[in-house]
């Protein structure tokens, strides 16, 4: 026997709602006609009816939007996602932030690569990298106290940055992409790793220079075990459970 699980499409429900609009309007107008005999009487009252419903519904809306009783605020995070190049941060932080994004969370998306764009002059030195992670975390900061979520990924290979932007947010959630030197260099298709062992990169994090290892994350997700998918969906389950579904003040 197939088991089968429908979904409600928004168009569904659109149709539903007219549909039970009329039905119910129309049993108004029936009642009307049955203790008075009168058609345009029934008619006048099942528009009538209907208009001041809108009306009243309307109204209703409005009162509730500002009535604070029984309403659950979802605070602002910062979800950070590390690990080596190649580990999978990047794939699994955009799948992140589009189940965010679906829910109606006000997320914002940064990735390493995106944001290195706006400061070309940044290099690769711990000194360097220390101070682009910080300003990072400046940045995701403000738009934490803004309301606004962050999905952030970036390799940040030293304990002390990822520390600093830590301290600076009041939600951190520190998510380690693991996976092995070798596992990251099958996936490279560009031959970063291959040049880095070369010596044409400088400054190759897990190459030519150190990854340091979270020590406590929230999150470990080995992507030489797991997909994508499942590794999104954890991170997802996490902060569902920790801010949107049960939320707090």
């Amino acid at each position: 026997m197939n088991c089968v699980m429908y979904v409600e499409t928004k168009t569904r429900s659109i149709i539903k709602a007219i549909s039970w609009r009329i039905l119910a309007t129309l049993t108004t107008m029936t009642l009307v006609y049955l203790f008075f005999h009168r058609l345009d009487l029934a008619a006048a009252v099942g528009v009538l009816e209907a208009f001041i419903k809108m009306v009243v519904y309307f109204l209703h809306e409005r009162v509730w939007n500002r009535i604070k009783y029984g309403r659950k605020e979802i605070p602002s995070f910062v979800v950070w996602f590390t690990g080596l190049p190649l580990s999978g941060k990047t794939t699994i932080a955009n799948l992140v932030y589009e189940k965010l994004k679906k829910d109606g969370i006000k997320v914002q998306r940064l990735d390493s690569k995106d944001v290195r764009s706006l400061f070309p002059e940044v290099g690769y030195t711990r000194e360097e990298r220390n101070r682009h992670i910080k300003r990072v975390g400046h940045l995701v900061s403000i738009l934490e106290r803004q309301g606004v979520s962050s999905v952030a990924s970036f390799i940040s290979p030293y304990k002390e940055s990822r520390e600093f932007v830590r301290k600076l947010v009041r939600n951190f959630v520190e998510v380690y992409v693991k996976a092995s030197v070798e596992a990251c260099m099958k996936r490279d298709k560009s031959g970063l790793y291959e040049r880095a062992i070369k010596g044409e990169i400088k400054n190759f994090t897990g190459i030519s220079d150190v990854y340091e290892e979270p020590v406590k994350p929230d999150i470990v997700l080995d992507t030489e075990k797991i997909s994508p998918e499942i590794a999104a969906g954890i991170v997802y389950d996490y902060l569902k459970n920790r801010f949107i579904k049960n939320g707090r003040l």
